[in-house]
């Protein structure tokens, strides 16, 4: 927290990062031992048991993660692949990459996670996969998403990149589906920096995963600069350099130890949050759901624009005033002009995320958050609601 012209600066995002990080990057630093190795594979182990998954593969990056998974999944040129329209572009432009069509799917508007409905209108016979995105942390509505998908016989990759520790009817995100994946991001519950982490019951697709993510080349090539290894290895497939270091590893194994207590301050917050602004008639808390557990990863407000005067562009300038960061999550796919010119998207085509987004307001929820930056928050958030709230 800081104080300029008087105004305290609260910032969207603080890492939850300290001495205790910097030391076991040092330690692997000091070892000689860089890139990946036997600190990554602990951090695999760890995770796996951490959310009750068979394998666990780490990789340098979420988007890295997806790409592979639907890669493992048999996705190739022409195949279409369902994903809801609110989510970060890194969910649609895998689909990409193998050629695939990614096909938007509208939001349900309370959570703003897919909705099955819309997804099961938009089934075709070229449809071989769903990626639903727990948004925000708050996990989708799973029993639905699986039924549609067994129904179809459609593949199912869960987007997890927001949610670490999250769970659905007492099971753990990362083990209900065939593949899940999971984000290190700066800002994630549980950060390296970069990196994330894939979660699969199937053998055979995390053997694919874990030859394709380093060149495609055999198992434990890795090790032939060590003293148990050799110079000679053998690629088998056309692979990618998706592989994390150790030093990222290292890292998320001091911050898994922890993750637990970084996500009860993150619910903290929002219980706070959640009190206050409940009683303000402009504005629309977060959903929470009985059967589900968020890691609450974002807080996102969503103003009622019909009581006040202002929109949510102007709410989010006054904050900005008041010296309170924020970000929206997030802009719609189908708006973006890359979406539209490839595949004709248009305003309009999914009115129930094209209307969340225009209200939505993603506040500050960091571990590290104090008191004092909390109640700048709540305070501000409520000022402008009641500044600006219509008569």
């Amino acid at each position: 927290m800081t104080q300029k012209s008087g105004v305290m600066t609260v910032p969207f995002h603080v890492a939850a990062v300290g001495e205790e990080e910097a030391q076991a990057a040092a330690e692997v630093i000091r070892s000689g031992w860089l890139t990946m190795g036997t600190r990554t594979f602990e951090f695999e182990r760890r995770f796996a048991a951490y959310v009750g998954a068979r394998h666990a593969i780490a990789v340098c990056s979420g988007t890295a993660g997806l790409h592979l998974a639907l890669e493992a999944a048999g996705i190739k040129a022409g195949d279409e692949v369902l994903i809801p329209a609110t989510t970060f572009t890194a969910t649609g432009e895998v689909v990409c990459y193998l050629g695939a069509k990614p096909v938007l799917v509208d939001v349900q508007p309370g959570s703003m996670n897919l909705d099955p409905e819309d997804a099961a209108r938009k089934i075709t016979a070229r449809t071989r996969a769903m990626i639903p995105v727990h948004l925000a942390g708050m996990p989708c509505d799973m029993q639905e998403i699986h039924d549609l998908a067994s129904k179809h016989q459609l593949h199912i990759i869960e987007d997890a990149a927001h949610s670490l520790p999250a769970s659905y009817r007492g099971t753990p995100i990362g083990a209900l589906s065939g593949i899940s994946v999971f984000s290190f991001y700066a800002t994630k519950t549980l950060t390296t920096g970069e990196g994330g982490m894939i979660t699969t019951g199937n053998d055979a697709v995390a053997e694919r995963m874990r030859i394709m993510r380093l060149h495609g080349i055999e198992r434990d090539a890795w090790k032939r600069y060590s003293s148990d290894g050799s110079w000679f290895y053998q690629v088998l497939e056309a692979g990618f350099k998706y592989n994390m270091t150790d030093i990222a590893a290292a890292i998320g194994l001091v911050q898994l130890g922890k993750c637990d207590e970084l996500c009860a301050a993150r619910q903290a917050i929002m219980e706070r949050y959640t009190a206050a602004f409940s009683a303000i008639p402009a504005l629309a808390v977060p959903q929470d759901h009985s059967d589900r557990k968020s890691s609450w990863h974002l807080y996102i407000l969503r103003l009622k624009l019909e009581r006040l005067s202002i929109d949510r562009d102007r709410f989010i300038a006054e904050l900005k005033q008041r010296g309170i960061g924020t970000s929206v999550h997030f802009i719609p796919l189908h708006l973006h002009p890359f979406y539209q010119k490839r595949f004709g998207y248009r305003p309009g085509d999914l009115p129930n995320a094209e209307a969340q987004y225009q209200r939505a307001v993603s506040l500050p929820i960091y571990p590290t958050m104090c008191d004092a930056e909390i109640n700048a928050v709540i305070a501000a958030v409520s000022e402008v609601a009641s500044s600006f709230g219509s008569k």
